[in-house]
């Protein structure tokens, strides 16, 4: 199908003659208006690729057009035709999104020239908007990467379930990707444009939590010296997904249980209740039915987030895509630190298969994200996963190796890496693992030092292990 020029002037003569100087030169097909009102028309029963609009008509300006077509088609470009003494004028058009002007009388060659150029403008912002979309589509069906049948069967379940509203729990041991399954539900279903609210349950006070789930009025209690809104309604229309829903008090399942029955919520101090329109997504790594036998969890309440359950399976039960899993973490990390390509070697790769991983793929994410950083060549060996603590720095850390064949970017990217992980795997080895008390020495934040560790795969289980095991 040929490309269609829309041609507005309110000469008609003029807008005959650009139509078969451009129609014949460019092979395209052309559409007139002979003013800006006819113009919006046209595009309504026209697929437009290109606009040349004059600037001065009666009735709807150039200007005015312009603004009007950006409005419906920001990535339309518009080229506006004007009288060479309102060249002022024009610049206004091209501060407004206009993709260039042409002065009367003007070149034939140049006219096409201007033409062409904003046609083949616009066939790339088309391509890439494709590309982007085709990258979103693509990345709502990649968040779980694997081929087994219990991966398959996860994200059908998801998929099916996203097109619903129910509540949803999440069922699965440490590190198996609850919160990347919530993540998928969400992007999933009709919520997607909404906002995503995780909040991690045991990370929280328990005296905090509630207020920070609901929200509160100024003077609710010591300190709350302004009003707040809480965590669902931060949610509002979207999707709040609680981690480690087994870990909260008998008291915050209680008013839990009426948010979720009664769809709305009253702020600490507020005598009020408010409207919510949130889905709520649990998971927990316990046996929750174990919890109710127990009198620990109130069977009403979990049944309540049990509309629906997903389990995410662990690594032992799907050795069959550890590689595919792998080889993920791999070119993600590769990336992230701005290094060159590098690959596992067969006895690796062998390792990474055979190996127990308690603590699921989160576990493997770390050790292949230290291995990265760590490793000199264009191959992850065996040798770099055999002990975890060979992957930590020494005893005595030395200072960070810089790799002097890299830009400075990449240089400076690997060694803060290198640093963060050498100073604060012996922090954490000081205090056998003690998080608070490791921030405490450091003089930083709680927060601050779990988003470093996050952010650069640092487990402290792993030190209290190594801790626990010393004579």
């Amino acid at each position: 199908m040929k490309r269609k020029i829309l041609i507005v002037d309110d000469n008609q003569e003029m807008t005959r003659f650009l139509a078969r100087l451009i129609g014949n030169e460019l092979e395209l097909d052309t559409v007139n208006a002979v003013s800006g009102e006819e113009a919006l028309r046209q595009m309504e029963s026209n697929q437009i690729h290109c606009v040349l609009a004059d600037m001065k008509m009666p009735g709807m300006s150039g200007m005015e057009l312009l603004r009007a077509i950006k409005e419906k088609s920001p990535s339309l470009p518009v080229i506006i035709m004007t009288a060479y003494g309102a060249i002022d004028t024009a610049v206004d058009c091209m501060k407004e999104g206009a993709y260039d002007f042409i002065t009367k009388p003007f070149e034939e060659e140049r006219l096409l020239h201007t033409v062409r150029r904003a046609l083949e403008h616009h066939q790339l912002i088309r391509r890439n908007m494709d590309l982007e979309q085709k990258l979103k589509d693509k990345a709502k069906e990649t968040f779980f990467v694997g081929e087994s049948p219990l991966v398959k069967e996860l994200i059908t379940t998801i998929k099916l379930v996203a097109r619903t509203d129910v509540t949803v729990l999440i069922t699965g041991e440490t590190g198996t990707g609850k919160e990347l399954a919530a993540h998928m539900i969400h992007s999933l279903s009709s919520r997607t444009g909404k906002p995503f609210v995780p909040v991690n349950c045991p990370a929280i006070p328990e005296t905090i939590l509630e207020s920070e789930l609901f929200g509160y009025r100024k003077g609710a209690f010591t300190g709350a010296t302004t009003d707040r809104e809480g965590l669902f309604q931060a949610a509002q229309g979207g999707t709040l997904f609680l981690d480690e829903i087994g870990d909260i008090s008998a008291s915050l399942q209680a008013k839990l249980l009426r948010v979720l029955q009664e769809r709305e919520l009253k702020l600490l101090g507020d005598t009020a209740t408010r409207r919510i329109d949130v889905r709520v997504i649990a998971a927990t790594n316990r046996e929750l039915e174990d919890n109710v036998a127990a009198g620990l969890f109130r069977s009403d309440l979990y049944y309540r987030l049990k509309v629906v359950s997903v389990r995410t399976p662990p690594l032992r039960e799907i050795p069959e895509d550890i590689p595919l899993i792998a080889l993920h973490f791999l070119s993600l990390f590769c990336s992230e630190l701005s290094l060159k390509p590098k690959r596992f070697s067969e006895e690796a790769m062998q390792y990474l298969v055979s190996r127990q991983w308690k603590g699921n793929a989160r576990e493997l994410q770390n050790e292949i994200k230290r291995a990265v950083i760590f490793s000199k060549g264009d191959y992850l060996m065996r040798e770099d996963f055999e002990n975890s603590s060979a992957l930590l720095p020494a005893a005595s850390p030395g200072k960070p190796e810089i790799d002097f064949h890299l830009a400075y970017k990449e240089a400076r990217k690997k060694t803060l890496a290198e640093f963060n992980l050498q100073y604060i795997s012996q922090l954490l080895r000081r205090t056998e693992g003690n998080v608070s008390l490791a921030a405490q020495t450091a003089e930083i934040e709680r927060q601050s030092l779990q988003h470093i560790m996050r952010k650069y795969g640092i487990n402290s289980a792993v030190f209290r292990q190594e801790a626990e095991k010393k004579p």
